[in-house]
């Protein structure tokens, strides 16, 4: 059973707010004063408080209240906390909202208003503690593990994390698919780090970047006089790498004369430098990447058919940054590097955007915000993004500073009911008051 604290020096408050939680299948402790509810909290595992903000009578200040959320939210942070009085500044509301408190209901309440926002804190608490312990089981999943400096938070790259991993000690082919800038490096760096190989060298290409007629000199290397140009004997990256990993990027680039020296040396691990007649062999494992369809290259005529299946024996698909939003934040605090943080606003508007160009557009992004922003926190306009909505997602211009103004008079300067007449959370009207630096109605 759900257990409920309720703080407050009116006895008849106490008691109605008793009635009306156990009639619900809630058990309610009732405090009558500061003193009493830290009594509670050290007897009994509370899964909410209801806190009054005035306990001494003439008191309406909220300050007494103000003192007791402080000191509950620095010893039980993980207990929601939802205010409840009819006699306090909207400042000093929107303060403790933002310092942590669930919500603020005005006195005299509506039992449904209030029966829903438990419900929903309790719900969030809930979650929260699940994510608690899928990060426990993840730690303890990657313990050992050596994962590049990889940032993540969500369940898919959970998933093909623990994938790579397994895959590691191997030395199959891998080829890993993803759009640009998803990161599909970082998927080879832990798949090198991980195997028996980690400590011989990880050679990397990026064969969009090679000329067509340099590629083969580049992968296999080149004796003097081999083309014009080449004074000297090359190495190739493919020699270079023996008995560690190589790691081609955009494979689909390479020419069908390349494809088929690859093919060779996946084959038997023999190859010859061009101008050379002497057959080498090297022990490398093949990691490719690619943002193309492969397939299609092979009706193509484009890609064989037969190395296709050499360099894919296993794929490893990197999902896009829109598919995995749950990543966006915990990479952007790490692009920033704890230079600055973000407010609520830039936070919303960097979870809402579909990031076209991936991980690497929200570095760049990153990067630009903290050049550009002027203030000790990052605001959304130092983003340069579209405020655009996304996903039926609201954004944070979509209701005007005047608006806001309006609806917080006509409410009284309640916020649930500002919220409930502009069809927006509370939480999004904190944020909206945040953005346009409005303090009070």
């Amino acid at each position: 059973m759900l257990k409920l604290l309720v703080i407050d020096d009116n006895q008849p408050i106490c008691q109605a707010l008793q009635t009306l939680f156990a009639l619900q299948g809630y058990q309610v402790l009732c405090a009558n004063s500061p003193e009493q509810a830290w009594q509670l909290l050290s007897q009994h595992n509370i899964d909410l408080i209801l806190q009054d903000m005035n306990f001494s009578a003439g008191q309406m200040q909220g300050s007494q209240g103000q003192t007791l959320f402080y000191r509950v939210r620095g010893q039980y942070p993980a207990i929601p906390i939802v205010l409840m009085t009819a006699w306090t500044q909207l400042e000093m509301v929107v303060e403790l909202v933002k310092a942590g408190a669930t919500d603020y209901i005005a006195k005299p309440w509506d039992d449904q208003r209030l029966l829903l926002t438990v419900a929903n804190a309790l719900k969030l608490k809930q979650l929260s503690e699940q994510q608690q312990r899928a990060e426990q089981e993840r730690n303890a999943a990657f313990a050992g593990k050596d994962l590049c400096n990889l940032v993540f938070a969500s369940s898919q790259m959970q998933q093909l994390l623990q994938m790579t991993l397994q895959l590691a000690p191997s030395a199959a082919a891998v080829l890993i698919t993803g759009p640009n800038g998803a990161g599909k490096e970082g998927i080879a760096n832990v798949l090198h780090a991980n195997s028996p190989r980690k400590n011989k060298p990880f050679i990397k290409v990026n064969m969009g970047a090679l000329p067509a007629d340099l590629m083969e000199a580049e992968l296999f290397g080149a004796e003097a006089g081999a083309y014009s140009g080449a004074g000297k004997t090359r190495i190739g990256r493919f020699e270079a790498a023996d008995g560690g990993s190589v790691f081609l990027d955009e494979i689909g680039n390479l020419s069908l004369a390349g494809q088929a020296k690859l093919l060779r040396v996946l084959q038997t691990g023999e190859f010859e430098r061009l101008g050379s007649s002497t057959t080498r062999k090297v022990d490398v494992r093949l990691i490719s990447a690619t943002n193309s369809d492969l397939t299609a290259a092979i009706h193509r005529g484009d890609f064989r058919q037969d190395l296709y299946y050499r360099i894919n024996v296993v794929q490893l698909a990197l999902p896009a940054l829109a598919q995995r939003p749950d990543d966006i934040l915990p990479l952007a605090r790490y692009f920033l590097a704890g230079k600055k943080a973000l407010s609520a606003a830039a936070e919303q508007l960097l979870a809402n955007y579909r990031w076209p160009g991936n991980v690497r557009e929200l570095q760049n992004v990153c990067q630009r915000a903290l050049l550009l922003s002027s203030n000790s926190e990052i605001q959304s306009a130092d983003l340069g993004l579209p405020d655009t909505v996304i996903s039926g997602k609201r954004v944070l211009d979509d209701i005007d500073r005047e608006q806001l103004q309006q609806a917080l008079l006509q409410a009284g300067g309640v916020i649930s009911r500002a919220a409930k007449q502009l069809g927006i959370s509370r939480q999004a009207l904190y944020r909206r008051m945040e953005y346009y630096g409005i303090d009070a109605p």
